[in-house]
């Protein structure tokens, strides 16, 4: 990510990104389909971060702010969802200045990669050029923070769905340093720990019978499985186990597919396979490190051999392009026609398969069979995938050389696409507003999740807020049938504040005009002025009042009162001055003696002098006090000490705010005891 930083720190960061930019990452969970799998009850730690990457990512809503958005020295997470609630992480460098970026993917069926070109698949993010801490946070207000300073380090916590597949982006800015970071999931309603208690699933004996292939229930970690197959014990103790493996720990973290090795090949017959503690004194242990208990077994059968069966089709997930076909024996790779004439498709609405391939391991074979369609599938619908001889002449064939016949077939559902997309109606008031939100709860939606900036959160289909402050608010919601989802936003302004404000000066000199200058704020029809002696006005603007002059000055009250469209009214009161005598002098004399009569010497009735300056010297020319303001006044004193009786000098300039004219004066006072 290039941010807008100092020129000093850009150059150095650019010259590490352009040199990651330059690298691809090899290292096990650096890339989106070797990410680590991490469970929500432990914190995960990563002591360094290895220079490479830097595939531009998109970010929806940081488009056109000229950053230099990817997955720079990264690290990428996988989880699944298993509660549906909000997502709360923490990632805390370990290098305090360390700049770390992540973004949130929902890639429910959809390929790991997608996330470099799928923009819809984006959940939440945080890009902010601020060192430290990163994450989610319940008090956070947006989704997404782009590059740059002025964003804060957390974002919002999102709202993530159950049964659905996410990654996690950990992106290290701070390209010059490989310090690390620790990973925390808390603070969230989410669960994204596997509840399922850690078992067997199923075995069998390979084709040579030497081999045991056992599948678990679950995915374990790679580094639990003791390599000497010392985690399992046979039923028969002709037989000894030698070693145990997986394919897929070479690529990965985690495996629900082993192969235990034994001294000589099985013959037909029954037997069963216990777990039991290896010698690295633990059985195996999933990413929440819970153990498979002891003595649990899984039984099986050695016979002929015999074709493999359409088993299953995994969950196709919202809009899926890809239908995963699951088989209980491996299926060989080389029998799978790319052009996917090995299967049919039926079923409405009408799709075409397009291609066909197996997740392949190094031996060549696959359990899973992707079906490229040439569309997403949008709508709900049920449909049969029915196997038959390819154009490469023959159907599929499996690890043991059999081919399945054709005629075979599995079905599987689809959901249709959501829509979150709600109205709105505005119920007005004078000191509130209500907004009743609706959805239309079309295609099975069946969960709703309503965001409202500042004041809540809502589950109901429809829903209902009273605001008590006005202006724009901002809602959001996310709709959901249990495979599809979506989001929409809306900006609402309530418009209908009302406040009555005027402006008039606050002293009025003799012979005056006085102007009435409304700026009241709201969609006002009517205007109600109390001009302070008896005379009122109903117009936006009264004309140019004169008041009287008054012996002594008077102080009015001017109210105005303004009515909007709905009935809705406001008042406002404000004070104005009429003064008797407008005249700018200084006295002749004062007596600073505390009988609140003449104790202070100032410019009198300095109403309209603007830029005031006012000294006062004593005889020998030493300046005793000076004023820039009207109410400032001289008490007779200097540095604390009062000044003896007798004459002293004062100038005073200053511009009259009438006719723009400075004037200068200069003159004694004689100061009484």
């Amino acid at each position: 990510m290039f941010q807008q930083r100092n020129i000093l720190y850009v150059f150095i960061s650019l010259f590490f990104w352009n040199s990651a930019r330059a690298q691809l990452c090899s290292n096990l969970g650096q890339n989106p389909n070797t990410a680590f799998p991490v469970c929500g009850t432990s914190t995960f730690s990563q002591q360094t971060v290895p220079a490479c990457g830097g595939r531009p990512i998109p970010v929806p809503g940081c488009e056109f702010d000229n950053a230099d958005y990817g997955d720079l020295n990264p690290f990428w997470y996988k989880f699944t969802c298993y509660t549906t609630g909000t997502l709360g992480f923490t990632i805390t460098p370990l290098t305090n200045s360390d700049d770390y970026d992540w973004q949130l993917f929902d890639i429910t069926g959809h390929e790991p990669d997608d996330v470099y070109s799928n923009r819809s698949l984006f959940v939440a993010g945080n890009w902010s050029a601020n060192p430290g801490v990163t994450g989610t946070a319940a008090n956070a207000t947006s989704f997404i923070n782009c590059a740059g300073y002025s964003y804060p380090n957390k974002s919002k916590m999102p709202r993530i769905i159950e049964g659905h597949q996410y990654l996690l982006l950990v992106s290290h800015f701070t390209s010059n340093n490989q310090s690390g970071y620790k990973l925390n999931f808390a603070g969230g309603t989410a669960n994204i720990s596997d509840p399922k208690i850690p078992g067997l699933k199923e075995s069998r004996a390979y084709c040579d019978g030497i081999n045991i292939i056992i599948t678990l229930n679950k995915k374990m970690r790679c580094n639990t499985l003791a390599k000497d197959g010392s985690d399992f014990i046979l039923s028969d103790a002709n037989y000894s186990i030698t070693e145990a493996s997986s394919l897929n720990c070479d690529s990965g973290f985690d495996t629900d597919s082993i192969v235990v090795r034994l001294d000589k090949p099985l013959l037909p017959g029954d037997y069963f396979i216990a777990v039991k503690k290896g010698s690295d004194q633990n059985t195996l242990l999933d990413n929440c490190d819970r153990e498979i208990a002891e003595g649990e077994k899984l039984f099986f059968r050695v016979e002929t051999l015999q074709p493999t069966p359409m088993d299953s089709v995994l969950n196709p997930g919202c809009k899926p392009e890809i239908i995963q076909l699951f088989f209980k024996k491996p299926i060989r790779c080389n029998s799978v026609s790319p052009d996917g004439s090995d299967f049919m498709l039926t079923g409405s609405p009408e799709i075409t398969i397009t291609s066909a391939s197996g997740q392949c391991n190094t031996n060549g074979t696959s359990n899973y069979i992707n079906i490229r369609l040439n569309k997403p599938v949008i709508q709900k619908g049920t449909f049969t995938i029915q196997l038959k001889q390819g154009n490469d002449g023959n159907s599929i064939i499996d690890e043991c050389g059999q081919e399945s016949p054709a005629g075979m077939s599995v079905s599987f559902h689809t959901k249709d696409t959501v829509s979150a997309k709600f109205d709105y109606t505005i119920l007005y008031g004078c000191d509130s507003d209500t907004v009743i939100y609706t959805h239309d709860g079309l295609h099975e939606v069946n969960q709703w999740s309503w965001v409202f900036d500042d004041s809540g959160t809502s589950s109901g289909k429809n829903t209902q807020m009273t605001y008590q402050v006005f202006g724009t608010k901002n809602t959001t919601l996310l709709v959901s049938n249990g495979v599809c989802s979506d989001t929409s936003s809306a900006e609402i302004f309530l418009d209908n504040d009302l406040r009555a404000d005027f402006a008039i000066p606050e002293f009025v000199c003799p012979r005056d005009t006085v102007s009435f200058e409304d700026k009241s704020i709201g969609h006002i029809i009517s205007w109600s002025w109390s001009l302070g002696d008896g005379r009122r006005s109903t117009i936006q603007s009264p004309v140019r009042q004169i008041y009287s002059s008054p012996v002594t000055n008077q102080e009015l009250n001017i109210e105005l009162v303004v009515t909007n469209q709905l009935g809705c009214s406001d008042t406002l009161n404000k004070k104005m001055m009429l003064i008797s005598n407008c005249y700018i002098d200084v006295p002749s004399a004062f007596s600073p003696n505390g009988d609140n009569l003449n104790d202070y010497l100032y410019p009198l009735n300095a109403y309209k002098a603007r830029d005031l300056l006012f000294r006062v010297y004593n005889l020998y020319g030493e300046k005793l006090f000076e004023a820039r303001e009207r109410g400032e006044k001289w008490d007779g004193t200097f540095k604390g000490e009062m000044q003896p009786g007798g004459t002293y000098i004062w100038t005073l300039e200053y511009i009259h705010t009438d006719t723009g004219q400075q004037f200068r004066s200069k003159g004694t006072t004689l100061l009484m005891r």
